[in-house]
């Protein structure tokens, strides 16, 4: 989970503020000088010493509260994207009037969901609070601070968390293709809302027992958005999930299809690139929060900059048909795939 934690103090002196990063993807302001692009212009007060103090106050308990709860961290997510460097940063801008723009510069290639909470003094925003919404690749306005009373100090801090993915995707009937080479069988060791560690955002994973090494195809086809494949470390432990290995494709639906736990130096796409369904992605392995050598599968959506969705998928058997994958279950993939399936 990725949070970030401001506060910022608006005085009658000027003065600049900066983000200092975290360990986590975390950050904060902090009251020193800072570049132009994240400077803060302050108004004058008129408003008496007292007031001000009692709002300083007041806001302080609402942060101390607020804060506090937005630092527990979310439920575990196994082999997810939790543990991932976003790219994304969040700048201001200023208006003479004291309107202050909020500006999300998102560095992905996939859209990334926000949601941000705000205790405020003396301002009011154009959209209501906590606000989530999804940015697409590039620089976008989310949202504006307006001084309700200009002659008055004003102050806010807010908390924020993202995620990978969007919350507007529209899932389809799209039925997806079994990840492995043609022709060749292999057992679910861990199906749907299994006990080990599909539950929560994980409850629509798949898991399919496999060497390492064995080659791993795009079981429906999208943008390359995300890889890594630099780890050899793995483990039947959550502290090993950071060293996860995978790959990350955005399809035509908006839904992100993750292939986890890939073997060290396993990957053969790159960011930006299209795959088929079908196309070599990369080998298994046994990388990140793993008990041993498996393919670990999802296909999600974000439901706010906090928890993550997996969504239900069916795959095409060697018959052609449609189904749902059981645990337990042996699956054989089509020696030929459909020629409508791998158009896609």
């Amino acid at each position: 989970m990725f949070k970030l934690l401001k506060l910022i103090k608006f005085s009658s002196r000027s003065r600049l503020y900066h983000a200092i990063s975290l360990p986590g993807g975390r950050a904060r302001r902090s009251a020193r000088a800072a570049e132009p692009t994240n400077q803060v212009v302050t108004r004058s007060s008129t408003e008496g010493l007292f007031s001000i103090t009692v709002k300083r106050i007041l806001l302080a308990v609402v942060l101390a509260s607020g804060g506090a709860f937005f630092l527990w961290p979310s439920p575990p997510v196994y082999g997810a994207v939790s543990t991932d460097k976003t790219a994304v940063k969040l700048t201001t801008e200023h208006d003479k009037g004291g309107v202050t723009h909020f500006i999300v510069e998102n560095s992905e290639l996939s859209e990334v969901t926000m949601t941000f909470d705000f205790a405020t003094v003396n301002l009011k925003g154009d959209v209501a609070f906590p606000y989530t919404a999804t940015f697409k690749p590039g620089d976008t306005e989310a949202f504006t601070l307006s001084p309700v009373n200009t002659n008055h100090e004003w102050q806010y801090a807010y908390t924020n968390y993202y995620k990978m993915g969007s919350s507007e995707a529209q899932p389809d009937d799209f039925v997806y293709s079994l990840p492995y080479a043609p022709g060749t069988t292999r057992k679910i060791t861990q199906g749907y809302n299994g006990k080990f560690s599909h539950q929560g955002s994980n409850k629509y994973a798949i898991d399919w027992q496999m060497p390492e090494g064995t080659p791993i195809y795009a079981a429906r086809g999208g943008l390359v958005v995300k890889v890594k494949d630099d780890s050899d470390r793995g483990g039947a432990s959550m502290k090993f999930d950071p060293f996860n290995n995978y790959v990350l494709i955005r399809h035509a639906d908006g839904t992100l299809g993750h292939y986890c736990h890939l073997q060290k130096d396993g990957v053969v796409v790159h960011p930006g690139q299209i795959v088929k369904t079908g196309e070599l992605i990369a080998h298994s392995g046994s990388t990140g929060f793993s008990s041993g050598p498996h393919l670990h599968f999802c296909v999600f959506m974000t439901k706010d900059g906090r928890e993550r969705v997996s969504l239900p998928v069916k795959f095409r058997n060697e018959y052609g048909e449609a189904v749902t994958l059981v645990e337990g279950g042996k699956y054989r993939a089509p020696e030929v795939a459909p020629k409508a399936i791998a158009a896609r």
